[in-house]
Protein backbone atom coordinates (compact mmCIF):
# COMPACT_ATOMS: atom_id res chain seq x y z
CA UNK A 1 0.00 0.00 0.00
CA UNK A 2 1.29 3.44 -0.92
CA UNK A 3 2.01 5.66 2.09
CA UNK A 4 2.81 9.29 2.84
CA UNK A 5 4.75 10.77 5.74
CA UNK A 6 3.10 13.49 7.80
CA UNK A 7 5.39 16.24 9.01
CA UNK A 8 5.85 16.52 12.77
CA UNK A 9 3.65 19.16 14.36
CA UNK A 10 2.68 20.56 17.73
CA UNK A 11 -0.86 19.93 18.94
CA UNK A 12 -2.70 22.27 21.29
CA UNK A 13 -3.78 20.82 24.61
CA UNK A 14 -7.35 22.11 24.93
CA UNK A 15 -8.28 20.40 28.19
CA UNK A 16 -6.71 18.64 31.17
CA UNK A 17 -9.02 16.55 33.33
CA UNK A 18 -9.05 13.69 35.80
CA UNK A 19 -11.19 11.26 33.80
CA UNK A 20 -11.80 11.31 30.05
CA UNK A 21 -14.55 9.07 28.68
CA UNK A 22 -14.39 8.42 24.94
CA UNK A 23 -17.81 7.52 23.52
CA UNK A 24 -21.16 8.41 25.05
CA UNK A 25 -23.40 5.40 24.49
CA UNK A 26 -25.04 3.75 27.49
CA UNK A 27 -21.62 2.63 28.77
CA UNK A 28 -19.84 5.92 28.24
CA UNK A 29 -22.67 8.10 29.49
CA UNK A 30 -22.96 5.98 32.65
CA UNK A 31 -19.17 6.06 33.13
CA UNK A 32 -19.00 9.84 32.90
CA UNK A 33 -21.89 10.37 35.33
CA UNK A 34 -20.45 7.85 37.81
CA UNK A 35 -16.95 9.34 37.73
CA UNK A 36 -18.26 12.88 38.21
CA UNK A 37 -20.57 11.83 41.02
CA UNK A 38 -17.61 10.16 42.70
CA UNK A 39 -15.79 13.51 42.75
CA UNK A 40 -13.54 13.32 39.69
CA UNK A 41 -13.27 16.10 37.11
CA UNK A 42 -14.75 14.34 34.12
CA UNK A 43 -15.08 15.02 30.39
CA UNK A 44 -17.27 13.11 27.94
CA UNK A 45 -16.24 12.95 24.28
CA UNK A 46 -18.44 11.97 21.35
CA UNK A 47 -17.92 12.21 17.60
CA UNK A 48 -21.56 13.16 16.95
CA UNK A 49 -23.76 16.03 18.07
CA UNK A 50 -25.59 14.25 20.87
CA UNK A 51 -24.91 11.89 23.74
CA UNK A 52 -26.55 8.47 24.01
CA UNK A 53 -24.89 6.38 21.31
CA UNK A 54 -26.97 3.32 20.52
CA UNK A 55 -30.07 4.97 21.99
CA UNK A 56 -30.01 8.35 20.26
CA UNK A 57 -27.70 7.84 17.29
CA UNK A 58 -28.79 4.36 16.19
CA UNK A 59 -32.37 4.60 17.48
CA UNK A 60 -32.55 1.48 19.66
CA UNK A 61 -35.34 2.47 22.03
CA UNK A 62 -36.01 -0.89 23.73
CA UNK A 63 -33.59 -0.29 26.59
CA UNK A 64 -34.81 -3.10 28.87
CA UNK A 65 -37.14 -5.15 26.68
CA UNK A 66 -35.95 -8.30 28.42
CA UNK A 67 -37.58 -7.35 31.76
CA UNK A 68 -40.49 -9.45 32.99
CA UNK A 69 -42.31 -10.00 36.26
CA UNK A 70 -39.70 -12.24 37.90
CA UNK A 71 -36.61 -10.56 36.43
CA UNK A 72 -33.95 -9.62 38.95
CA UNK A 73 -32.58 -6.55 37.21
CA UNK A 74 -29.52 -4.41 37.78
CA UNK A 75 -29.77 -1.16 39.72
CA UNK A 76 -27.97 2.13 39.33
CA UNK A 77 -27.46 4.56 36.48
CA UNK A 78 -28.96 2.36 33.77
CA UNK A 79 -32.27 2.23 35.62
CA UNK A 80 -31.93 5.97 36.17
CA UNK A 81 -31.84 6.49 32.39
CA UNK A 82 -35.20 4.77 32.14
CA UNK A 83 -36.72 6.58 35.14
CA UNK A 84 -35.54 10.03 34.10
CA UNK A 85 -36.77 9.48 30.56
CA UNK A 86 -40.21 8.59 31.90
CA UNK A 87 -40.24 11.60 34.23
CA UNK A 88 -39.23 13.93 31.37
CA UNK A 89 -41.81 12.62 28.91
CA UNK A 90 -39.20 10.76 26.87
CA UNK A 91 -40.54 7.22 27.04
CA UNK A 92 -43.53 4.97 26.46
CA UNK A 93 -44.47 1.54 27.84
CA UNK A 94 -42.56 -1.13 25.95
CA UNK A 95 -44.97 -3.66 24.33
CA UNK A 96 -43.32 -6.96 25.24
CA UNK A 97 -42.06 -6.29 28.78
CA UNK A 98 -42.50 -4.31 31.98
CA UNK A 99 -40.07 -1.61 30.90
CA UNK A 100 -40.07 1.80 29.27
CA UNK A 101 -39.10 2.26 25.63
CA UNK A 102 -36.97 5.38 25.38
CA UNK A 103 -37.81 8.09 22.86
CA UNK A 104 -34.57 8.31 20.86
CA UNK A 105 -35.02 11.97 19.98
CA UNK A 106 -36.16 13.17 23.40
CA UNK A 107 -33.42 11.17 25.12
CA UNK A 108 -30.87 13.51 23.55
CA UNK A 109 -32.28 16.18 25.88
CA UNK A 110 -32.39 13.76 28.82
CA UNK A 111 -28.71 12.95 28.30
CA UNK A 112 -27.81 16.64 28.06
CA UNK A 113 -29.62 17.25 31.34
CA UNK A 114 -27.87 14.39 33.16
CA UNK A 115 -24.45 15.52 31.91
CA UNK A 116 -25.03 19.11 32.99
CA UNK A 117 -26.43 18.15 36.38
CA UNK A 118 -23.37 16.00 37.13
CA UNK A 119 -20.92 18.74 36.11
CA UNK A 120 -19.40 16.68 33.31
CA UNK A 121 -17.52 18.68 30.67
CA UNK A 122 -19.32 17.98 27.35
CA UNK A 123 -17.16 17.50 24.25
CA UNK A 124 -19.42 16.87 21.26
CA UNK A 125 -18.32 16.85 17.61
CA UNK A 126 -14.86 15.53 18.49
CA UNK A 127 -13.60 12.10 17.50
CA UNK A 128 -10.92 10.37 19.52
CA UNK A 129 -8.39 9.23 16.95
CA UNK A 130 -5.24 8.28 18.86
CA UNK A 131 -4.07 7.62 22.41
CA UNK A 132 -1.30 9.66 24.00
CA UNK A 133 1.10 7.24 25.66
CA UNK A 134 3.97 7.61 28.09
CA UNK A 135 5.81 4.80 29.84
CA UNK A 136 3.28 2.12 28.90
CA UNK A 137 0.30 4.14 30.17
CA UNK A 138 -2.27 6.33 28.48
CA UNK A 139 -2.14 10.01 29.41
CA UNK A 140 -4.79 11.39 27.09
CA UNK A 141 -6.31 11.27 23.62
CA UNK A 142 -5.79 13.11 20.33
CA UNK A 143 -9.03 14.31 18.76
CA UNK A 144 -10.06 15.48 15.31
CA UNK A 145 -12.86 17.97 14.72
CA UNK A 146 -13.78 21.12 12.81
CA UNK A 147 -11.10 22.74 14.95
CA UNK A 148 -8.49 20.35 13.57
CA UNK A 149 -6.26 18.16 15.68
CA UNK A 150 -6.32 18.74 19.45
CA UNK A 151 -5.09 16.99 22.59
CA UNK A 152 -6.96 16.23 25.80
CA UNK A 153 -4.87 15.10 28.76
CA UNK A 154 -6.31 12.91 31.49
CA UNK A 155 -5.15 10.96 34.52
CA UNK A 156 -7.46 8.09 33.58
CA UNK A 157 -9.17 7.22 30.27
CA UNK A 158 -12.25 5.08 29.73
CA UNK A 159 -12.68 3.62 26.26
CA UNK A 160 -16.44 3.43 25.65
CA UNK A 161 -16.23 3.56 21.86
CA UNK A 162 -17.95 0.17 21.56
CA UNK A 163 -15.15 -1.00 19.29
CA UNK A 164 -12.23 -0.65 21.74
CA UNK A 165 -10.73 1.91 19.34
CA UNK A 166 -8.53 3.62 21.91
CA UNK A 167 -7.47 0.39 23.59
CA UNK A 168 -6.54 -1.21 20.27
CA UNK A 169 -4.55 1.81 19.11
CA UNK A 170 -2.78 1.90 22.45
CA UNK A 171 -1.56 -1.63 21.83
CA UNK A 172 -3.90 -3.54 24.14
CA UNK A 173 -4.52 -7.09 22.90
CA UNK A 174 -8.03 -7.86 21.67
CA UNK A 175 -10.08 -10.50 19.91
CA UNK A 176 -12.30 -10.03 16.88
CA UNK A 177 -14.44 -12.69 15.21
CA UNK A 178 -13.96 -13.39 11.51
CA UNK A 179 -16.29 -11.19 9.49
CA UNK A 180 -18.47 -14.10 8.40
CA UNK A 181 -19.10 -14.96 12.06
CA UNK A 182 -19.93 -11.45 13.29
CA UNK A 183 -23.49 -10.61 14.25
CA UNK A 184 -25.22 -8.64 11.52
CA UNK A 185 -25.49 -4.85 11.71
CA UNK A 186 -28.84 -3.05 11.65
CA UNK A 187 -30.31 0.04 10.04
CA UNK A 188 -33.03 1.19 12.41
CA UNK A 189 -35.93 3.25 11.10
CA UNK A 190 -39.32 4.62 12.14
CA UNK A 191 -42.54 5.33 10.28
CA UNK A 192 -45.26 7.94 10.61
CA UNK A 193 -48.86 7.94 9.44
CA UNK A 194 -49.71 4.53 10.89
CA UNK A 195 -53.31 3.83 11.93
CA UNK A 196 -52.67 2.63 15.46
CA UNK A 197 -56.05 0.95 15.95
CA UNK A 198 -55.82 -1.10 12.76
CA UNK A 199 -52.20 -2.00 13.43
CA UNK A 200 -52.84 -3.22 16.99
CA UNK A 201 -55.95 -5.12 15.90
CA UNK A 202 -53.86 -6.96 13.30
CA UNK A 203 -51.20 -7.79 15.89
CA UNK A 204 -53.83 -9.15 18.30
CA UNK A 205 -55.49 -11.16 15.54
CA UNK A 206 -52.21 -12.93 14.72
CA UNK A 207 -50.03 -12.70 17.83
CA UNK A 208 -46.41 -13.71 17.37
CA UNK A 209 -44.22 -15.43 19.94
CA UNK A 210 -40.50 -15.88 20.38
CA UNK A 211 -40.86 -19.32 18.81
CA UNK A 212 -41.76 -17.50 15.59
CA UNK A 213 -38.26 -15.99 15.46
CA UNK A 214 -36.97 -19.28 14.04
CA UNK A 215 -37.73 -20.46 10.58
CA UNK A 216 -35.66 -18.86 7.84
CA UNK A 217 -32.01 -19.11 8.88
CA UNK A 218 -31.53 -15.43 9.68
CA UNK A 219 -33.69 -15.73 12.79
CA UNK A 220 -33.10 -19.25 14.13
CA UNK A 221 -32.66 -19.26 17.90
CA UNK A 222 -31.94 -21.77 20.63
CA UNK A 223 -34.15 -21.05 23.65
CA UNK A 224 -34.73 -22.73 27.00
CA UNK A 225 -38.33 -23.42 25.92
CA UNK A 226 -39.89 -21.06 28.45
CA UNK A 227 -39.60 -18.20 25.93
CA UNK A 228 -41.40 -19.97 23.10
CA UNK A 229 -44.99 -19.09 24.00
CA UNK A 230 -44.32 -15.52 25.17
CA UNK A 231 -45.64 -12.64 23.09
CA UNK A 232 -43.11 -10.93 20.81
CA UNK A 233 -43.71 -7.86 18.60
CA UNK A 234 -42.25 -9.85 15.72
CA UNK A 235 -42.94 -9.33 12.02
CA UNK A 236 -42.10 -11.68 9.17
CA UNK A 237 -45.33 -12.51 7.32
CA UNK A 238 -45.66 -9.15 5.52
CA UNK A 239 -42.17 -9.59 4.09
CA UNK A 240 -42.87 -13.13 2.92
CA UNK A 241 -45.96 -11.81 1.15
CA UNK A 242 -43.92 -9.00 -0.37
CA UNK A 243 -41.36 -11.53 -1.62
CA UNK A 244 -44.12 -13.56 -3.28
CA UNK A 245 -45.50 -10.37 -4.84
CA UNK A 246 -42.11 -9.29 -6.18
CA UNK A 247 -41.85 -6.16 -4.01
CA UNK A 248 -38.69 -7.52 -2.41
CA UNK A 249 -35.86 -9.06 -4.49
CA UNK A 250 -36.09 -12.83 -4.59
CA UNK A 251 -32.66 -13.29 -2.96
CA UNK A 252 -33.45 -11.06 0.04
CA UNK A 253 -34.83 -13.31 2.78
CA UNK A 254 -33.33 -11.53 5.81
CA UNK A 255 -35.96 -8.82 6.38
CA UNK A 256 -37.76 -9.71 9.62
CA UNK A 257 -37.71 -8.52 13.17
CA UNK A 258 -39.45 -6.45 15.79
CA UNK A 259 -41.31 -3.17 16.17
CA UNK A 260 -40.99 -1.03 19.26
CA UNK A 261 -43.93 1.26 19.99
CA UNK A 262 -46.85 2.75 18.10
CA UNK A 263 -48.03 6.15 19.31
CA UNK A 264 -51.48 7.74 19.25
CA UNK A 265 -50.04 10.15 16.67
CA UNK A 266 -49.26 7.24 14.32
CA UNK A 267 -45.51 6.87 14.79
CA UNK A 268 -44.29 3.27 14.53
CA UNK A 269 -40.82 3.35 16.06
CA UNK A 270 -37.72 1.26 16.58
CA UNK A 271 -38.25 -0.96 13.56
CA UNK A 272 -35.47 -3.52 13.90
CA UNK A 273 -36.06 -5.29 10.61
CA UNK A 274 -32.94 -4.86 8.49
CA UNK A 275 -29.87 -6.96 9.29
CA UNK A 276 -26.84 -6.75 7.04
CA UNK A 277 -24.33 -9.61 7.53
CA UNK A 278 -20.56 -9.64 7.13
CA UNK A 279 -19.99 -5.99 8.00
CA UNK A 280 -16.94 -5.18 10.13
CA UNK A 281 -17.79 -2.09 12.15
CA UNK A 282 -14.11 -1.11 12.35
CA UNK A 283 -13.75 -0.92 8.54
CA UNK A 284 -15.07 2.31 6.97
CA UNK A 285 -15.49 0.61 3.61
CA UNK A 286 -17.72 -2.02 5.20
CA UNK A 287 -19.61 0.69 7.08
CA UNK A 288 -20.29 2.49 3.81
CA UNK A 289 -21.69 -0.70 2.29
CA UNK A 290 -23.77 -1.39 5.39
CA UNK A 291 -25.30 2.08 5.54
CA UNK A 292 -26.28 2.19 1.86
CA UNK A 293 -27.45 -1.41 1.57
CA UNK A 294 -29.31 -1.12 4.87
CA UNK A 295 -31.22 1.97 3.82
CA UNK A 296 -32.17 0.31 0.53
CA UNK A 297 -33.45 -2.76 2.37
CA UNK A 298 -35.33 -0.54 4.84
CA UNK A 299 -37.25 0.97 1.92
CA UNK A 300 -38.14 -2.57 0.76
CA UNK A 301 -39.37 -3.27 4.29
CA UNK A 302 -41.37 -0.03 4.32
CA UNK A 303 -43.06 -0.89 1.02
CA UNK A 304 -43.86 -4.38 2.30
CA UNK A 305 -45.49 -3.01 5.43
CA UNK A 306 -47.52 -0.51 3.40
CA UNK A 307 -48.72 -3.32 1.16
CA UNK A 308 -49.33 -6.12 3.63
CA UNK A 309 -49.59 -4.85 7.22
CA UNK A 310 -52.97 -3.40 8.23
CA UNK A 311 -52.68 0.13 9.50
CA UNK A 312 -49.55 0.91 7.47
CA UNK A 313 -51.25 1.57 4.13
CA UNK A 314 -50.79 5.35 4.24
CA UNK A 315 -47.57 5.41 6.25
CA UNK A 316 -44.26 6.90 5.23
CA UNK A 317 -40.67 6.89 6.45
CA UNK A 318 -40.16 9.16 9.46
CA UNK A 319 -36.41 8.71 9.89
CA UNK A 320 -33.43 6.42 9.65
CA UNK A 321 -31.08 6.03 12.59
CA UNK A 322 -28.11 8.41 12.40
CA UNK A 323 -25.73 5.48 12.01
CA UNK A 324 -25.57 1.70 11.85
CA UNK A 325 -26.30 -0.46 14.86
CA UNK A 326 -23.10 -2.45 15.40
CA UNK A 327 -23.31 -5.53 17.61
CA UNK A 328 -19.95 -7.18 17.34
CA UNK A 329 -16.37 -6.01 16.73
CA UNK A 330 -13.35 -5.98 19.06
CA UNK A 331 -13.40 -7.46 22.55
CA UNK A 332 -10.38 -6.74 24.71
CA UNK A 333 -8.22 -9.49 26.15
CA UNK A 334 -8.88 -8.43 29.73
CA UNK A 335 -7.48 -9.48 33.07
CA UNK A 336 -10.50 -11.78 33.11
CA UNK A 337 -12.52 -12.72 30.05
CA UNK A 338 -16.14 -13.68 30.65
CA UNK A 339 -17.39 -17.04 29.42
CA UNK A 340 -20.67 -18.43 28.26
CA UNK A 341 -20.82 -20.46 31.44
CA UNK A 342 -20.57 -17.26 33.51
CA UNK A 343 -23.66 -15.69 31.94
CA UNK A 344 -25.65 -18.92 31.64
CA UNK A 345 -24.87 -20.32 35.08
CA UNK A 346 -25.04 -17.24 37.33
CA UNK A 347 -21.32 -16.54 37.56
CA UNK A 348 -20.24 -15.02 40.89
CA UNK A 349 -17.14 -12.87 41.41
CA UNK A 350 -15.55 -11.22 44.44
CA UNK A 351 -14.68 -8.18 42.30
CA UNK A 352 -18.24 -7.68 41.01
CA UNK A 353 -19.13 -4.12 40.04
CA UNK A 354 -22.72 -4.89 39.03
CA UNK A 355 -25.23 -7.58 38.18
CA UNK A 356 -27.15 -8.36 35.00
CA UNK A 357 -30.09 -10.72 34.41
CA UNK A 358 -29.71 -14.01 32.60
CA UNK A 359 -30.51 -12.35 29.29
CA UNK A 360 -28.70 -13.64 26.21
CA UNK A 361 -29.48 -12.41 22.71
CA UNK A 362 -27.10 -13.30 19.92
CA UNK A 363 -25.10 -16.00 18.17
CA UNK A 364 -28.25 -18.11 17.83
CA UNK A 365 -29.24 -18.00 21.51
CA UNK A 366 -32.25 -16.28 23.05
CA UNK A 367 -32.76 -16.57 26.80
CA UNK A 368 -35.11 -14.19 28.61
CA UNK A 369 -34.70 -13.57 32.36
CA UNK A 370 -38.06 -14.74 33.65
CA UNK A 371 -36.88 -16.81 36.64
CA UNK A 372 -34.82 -14.36 38.72
CA UNK A 373 -31.43 -15.66 37.66
CA UNK A 374 -28.56 -13.18 37.20
CA UNK A 375 -24.77 -13.01 36.90
CA UNK A 376 -22.05 -10.77 38.32
CA UNK A 377 -20.13 -8.34 36.09
CA UNK A 378 -16.48 -8.61 37.23
CA UNK A 379 -14.25 -5.54 37.40
CA UNK A 380 -11.35 -7.45 35.84
CA UNK A 381 -13.27 -7.80 32.56
CA UNK A 382 -12.94 -4.01 32.16
CA UNK A 383 -9.14 -3.92 32.55
CA UNK A 384 -7.16 -4.40 29.32
CA UNK A 385 -3.77 -6.02 29.48
CA UNK A 386 -0.59 -4.11 28.73
CA UNK A 387 -1.78 -0.47 28.97
CA UNK A 388 -1.91 1.52 32.21
CA UNK A 389 -4.51 4.13 33.21
CA UNK A 390 -7.07 2.66 30.79
CA UNK A 391 -10.42 0.92 31.34
CA UNK A 392 -12.92 -0.32 28.77
CA UNK A 393 -16.69 -0.07 29.23
CA UNK A 394 -19.60 -1.29 27.15
CA UNK A 395 -19.79 -4.08 24.61
CA UNK A 396 -16.05 -4.49 24.11
CA UNK A 397 -15.23 -5.74 27.63
CA UNK A 398 -13.40 -9.07 27.77
CA UNK A 399 -15.38 -12.19 26.94
CA UNK A 400 -16.23 -14.96 24.50
CA UNK A 401 -19.11 -14.99 22.02
CA UNK A 402 -21.86 -16.21 24.32
CA UNK A 403 -20.94 -13.86 27.15
CA UNK A 404 -20.81 -11.03 24.61
CA UNK A 405 -24.39 -11.86 23.60
CA UNK A 406 -25.35 -10.84 27.13
CA UNK A 407 -22.82 -8.13 28.03
CA UNK A 408 -23.42 -6.22 24.77
CA UNK A 409 -26.98 -5.30 25.77
CA UNK A 410 -27.47 -1.63 26.57
CA UNK A 411 -28.42 -1.97 30.22
CA UNK A 412 -25.39 -4.17 30.85
CA UNK A 413 -23.23 -1.61 29.07
CA UNK A 414 -24.52 0.93 31.59
CA UNK A 415 -23.56 -1.46 34.40
CA UNK A 416 -19.98 -1.82 33.17
CA UNK A 417 -19.89 1.91 32.48
CA UNK A 418 -20.88 2.86 36.01
CA UNK A 419 -18.30 0.42 37.36
CA UNK A 420 -15.60 1.88 35.13
CA UNK A 421 -16.45 5.47 36.07
CA UNK A 422 -16.37 4.74 39.79
CA UNK A 423 -13.16 2.73 39.45
CA UNK A 424 -11.47 5.61 37.61
CA UNK A 425 -12.41 8.10 40.32
CA UNK A 426 -11.35 5.75 43.14
CA UNK A 427 -8.08 4.97 41.35
CA UNK A 428 -7.20 8.68 41.32
CA UNK A 429 -8.26 9.27 44.92
CA UNK A 430 -6.25 6.30 46.20
CA UNK A 431 -3.38 6.72 43.73
CA UNK A 432 -3.69 3.05 42.78
CA UNK A 433 -3.30 1.56 39.30
CA UNK A 434 -6.24 -0.20 37.74
CA UNK A 435 -4.66 -3.65 37.94
CA UNK A 436 -4.14 -3.32 41.70
CA UNK A 437 -7.17 -1.26 42.65
CA UNK A 438 -8.88 -1.75 46.02
CA UNK A 439 -12.17 -3.35 44.96
CA UNK A 440 -13.80 -2.82 48.35
CA UNK A 441 -13.39 0.94 47.90
CA UNK A 442 -14.95 0.73 44.42
CA UNK A 443 -17.85 -1.33 45.71
CA UNK A 444 -18.43 1.10 48.58
CA UNK A 445 -18.79 4.02 46.15
CA UNK A 446 -21.03 1.94 43.87
CA UNK A 447 -23.27 1.21 46.85
CA UNK A 448 -23.38 4.91 47.68
CA UNK A 449 -24.50 5.59 44.10
CA UNK A 450 -27.28 3.02 44.35
CA UNK A 451 -25.74 0.30 42.19
CA UNK A 452 -26.21 -3.38 43.01
CA UNK A 453 -23.23 -5.73 42.80
CA UNK A 454 -24.38 -8.75 44.83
Amino acid sequence: MKTITEPARSIDVVLETDVLVVGSGPGGLAAALAAARAGARTALLDRNGCFGGNITQVGVEGFAWYRHEKTVDCEGIGIEFEQRAKAMGASMPEPQSISQALDAEMFKWVADTLVQEAGVTPLLHRMGVAPILAGGAITGVITESKAGREAILAKRVIDATGDADIAARAGAPYRKSPKNEMMAVSVMFSMSGVNKQRFIEAVKADPQTYADWSGNGEWDYETTGKEDKMFSPFLRKPFKQALDAGLIPANLHTIAGTWGTVTDQGDLTYLNLVHVPEIDGTDPNDLTVGEMRGRREAIYALDALKGFMPGCEGAKLRNFGMTLGIRDTRKIDALYNLTGTDVREQGRFDDAIGIFPEFIDGYGILILPTTGRYWHVPYRALVPQGVGNLLVAGRSIGGDKVSHASARNMMCCAVSGQGAGVAAAVSIKRDEPFDRLNIAAVQAELARQGARFR
